[in-house]
């Protein structure tokens, strides 16, 4: 059998605008994350109107209400820190954003698409939960401790948010989507 030859990799030149320290990184990830949550603001009643659940619309809405005061969060951690508030394109959010319209676009309205649309808001979720952690760390080891404090808060909501989702498709979402597609296809 052959051996596979190494491919050689490069190391990566940074750009001119590139971070030179951790001050840099943290600036850059607020400016992420600002953008990703006002992007979600105006995606959340999309996913609320196209699911069909009573508690999946609810929690859909409070998680619109809880965007809307991350938003207002974020805004004072810009001022705290006297970083300039700017949003820069999250293409992170940008895809799970695209890959949840898909599966809107690809289930029919009911409890295979609310399936689909917790599933969505987990991705979501969980990029949101490593992001606020890691600028929480960031700001506490830069010393900015009242930074530090609204992104705790924020990631301790991201947390709950996500336990709420798994709890809604652990007692009754995910099992009437699998028994919904057990009745349309029997070979399951």
């Amino acid at each position: 059998m052959a051996t596979p030859t190494a491919k050689k990799v490069e190391v990566t030149k940074a750009k001119k605008n590139a971070a030179h320290g951790l001050r840099d990184l943290f600036e850059v990830g607020l400016k992420d994350i600002y953008y990703a949550e006002k992007v979600l603001s105006k995606t959340l009643p999309k996913m609320a109107k196209n699911a069909s659940t009573p508690e999946l619309v609810t929690t859909l809405n409070k998680h619109l209400t809880e965007t809307n005061e991350h938003i207002s969060r974020l805004e004072k951690i810009f001022e705290v820190t006297g970083i300039k508030p700017a949003a820069k394109k999250c293409d992170a959010m940008e895809g799970i954003l695209k890959e949840s319209d898909d599966i809107i676009n690809k289930t029919d309205q009911g409890i295979v698409r609310d399936a689909s649309l917790i599933a969505s808001e987990q991705k979501i979720k969980h990029y949101q939960i490593a992001t606020y952690g890691t600028l929480h760390a960031f700001a506490k080891t830069m010393g900015e401790n009242k930074a530090a404090d609204l992104l705790a808060m924020t990631l301790d909501e991201e947390k709950k948010a996500d336990a709420v989702l798994t709890k809604l498709a652990m007692t009754s979402i995910n099992s009437q989507a699998f028994k919904a597609g057990a009745l349309t296809n029997p070979k399951m």
